[in-house]
């Protein structure tokens, strides 16, 4: 009998919302109060390295750029001017000190040949002061519940909250650098990559497909805790494309994403949870019928790869009480019933659907967005996961899938939230080697980063090393802009 783990998750879910968390005002903080107001929020080794980094190497494109546009004297420079440029000119800035909400900055502004030093405070959750919009448009303030949910470590709500100035003032190399400083600073080692991963060469060694199957097995289960909590939408999807599991370059390995769908699968049923592992049939009317190449005999071989199931084994009884397999439809969807029978057992019900690379075909007039939505329609509040997902329209003789329906279909595959993302970057759009980086999203409520990868000298290793950071999707025109040439 499978051994399940002694705590069971319940999920107990009542509406198919996803969460949307208020937006709190510029002067709001994003970590909860202590019951003593004087705790620091940075210890003294932190605040004191971060200060010296930030007043040494971050100035010109960081500290001025935030004076002038969240501080009111970024209005004074406007207003000075409008009436004579250069007449009032802020020449220099230097941070004293860091607070839970604010950065105490001590500004040089030059009027006429007078230089006087200013103190302000930049609050962290700051929107661009008044005439200053238009030059840095803002952007929604960091969400308290996802950086507490992240890390309850203060240097790296510091670093998010601080990416988040960064991208609006347009610094964004910088944001890179924060990610850097805590890391360095004892942070939880947001957006971090193990090193010496070589994802070069393939096939890929096993510790390093292990490595991807946790990240994104944690990222899984950790998504569906908050989903249980109504704190994430139901609908998720995983985009794991390291080499082995990119099926447009001729080291796709179709065992690497078979061990990847088990991998997560375990994980889930290992909390009690049922999963129902589905794979979509063919497509398509009449002798114009087909699945996708990258799908073709998945279905069966999920069912005959080892699942350490078996008596006496690992996972025993595991597969048909708490894994199942099916196809993509609303008929797959399996409700909890109790039998008529008393020679037949009770239904158990589905808790978590595990959809493997749902995609359109070219060619085909028909497309997989009708049966998928079904299927989630009919899971209800249920998470319902979707692993590498291509949700585009394809090339289609009659153009159905070009025109009919399509703003519906494309509302649809924008209603699925990331919950865990890994994308090589290369040199060029027509050769996959040699890698120039990643972008990576480590968890439902972890930060976009994207690293460019680097060899250490005498061949030692290679690293990659962050180089830009946000809340949300990279622009790839600013992705590129912060990758060193």
């Amino acid at each position: 009998m499978f051994r399940s783990v002694s705590l069971i998750l319940l999920i107990i879910l009542s509406t198919a919302t996803a969460f949307s968390a208020p937006r709190p005002t510029a002067a709001a903080s994003s970590v909860a109060p202590t019951a003593d107001d004087n705790t620091s929020y940075l210890n003294k080794e932190q605040l004191e390295f971060s200060i010296a980094y930030l007043n040494e190497h971050h100035k010109t494109d960081v500290l001025l750029p935030f004076v002038k546009a969240f501080s009111d004297l970024g209005t004074t420079a406007i207003k000075k001017n409008a009436w004579i440029g250069g007449s009032y000119q802020i020449i220099d800035a230097s941070i004293t000190d860091i607070t839970r909400d604010e950065l105490h900055i001590d500004a040089s502004i030059k009027q006429g040949e007078k230089i006087k030093t200013e103190s302000v405070k930049v609050n962290l959750d700051s929107d661009p002061v008044a005439g200053m919009a238009r030059t840095y448009p803002t952007l929604p303030p960091c969400n308290p519940i996802h950086l507490e949910h992240a890390s309850k470590l203060p240097i790296d709500n510091f670093v998010r909250r601080m990416n988040r100035l960064c991208n609006i003032v347009k610094a964004f190399a910088a944001t890179g650098k924060m990610i850097q400083l805590g890391v360095q600073m004892g942070g939880k080692g947001v957006g971090k990559l193990n090193d010496d991963m070589y994802l070069n060469q393939v096939p890929h060694h096993r510790f390093v497909r292990k490595y991807f199957y946790d990240m994104a097995s944690d990222a899984a289960l950790d998504a569906t805790i908050l989903c249980s909590e109504k704190q994430f939408t139901n609908r998720m999807k995983m985009t794991v494309m390291f080499p082995e599991m990119n099926p447009s370059m001729d080291s796709y390995r179709i065992g690497t994403l078979l061990e990847l769908a088990r991998s997560i699968a375990i994980k889930l049923a290992e909390q009690n949870l049922r999963v129902r592992v589905c794979v979509q049939g063919s497509m398509g009317v009449g002798i114009f019928t087909g699945v996708p190449k990258q799908l073709n005999g998945v279905h069966t071989l999920l069912q005959r790869m080892d699942w350490e199931s078996g008596p006496g084994e690992q996972n025993e009884g595991m597969v048909g009480n708490y894994v199942r397999f099916g196809l993509v439809g609303k008929e797959h969807v399996i409700n909890a019933k109790k039998s008529e029978k008393e020679d037949e057992p009770d239904a158990e019900q589905d808790d978590v659907f595990l959809i493997i690379c749902p995609q359109n075909m070219i060619g085909l007039e028909s497309s997989i967005i009708g049966s998928l939505s079904e299927m989630v329609d009919a899971a209800g509040d249920r998470p319902v996961i979707l692993l590498n997902p291509d949700l585009v329209d394809k090339v289609s003789a009659q153009g159905q899938q070009s025109i009919r329906g399509r703003q519906g279909r494309l509302d649809f595959a924008a209603s699925f939230e990331t919950i865990y993302q890994f994308q090589n970057i290369y040199y060029s759009g027509t050769s996959y080697f040699p890698i120039l980086g990643s972008v990576v999203k480590l968890g439902p409520f972890e930060p976009w980063v994207a690293h460019q990868r680097r060899d250490l000298i005498n061949n030692e290793g290679e690293v990659y090393l962050p180089v830009y950071a946000s809340e949300t999707a990279p622009d790839n025109e600013v992705l590129m802009s912060t990758f060193a040439k």
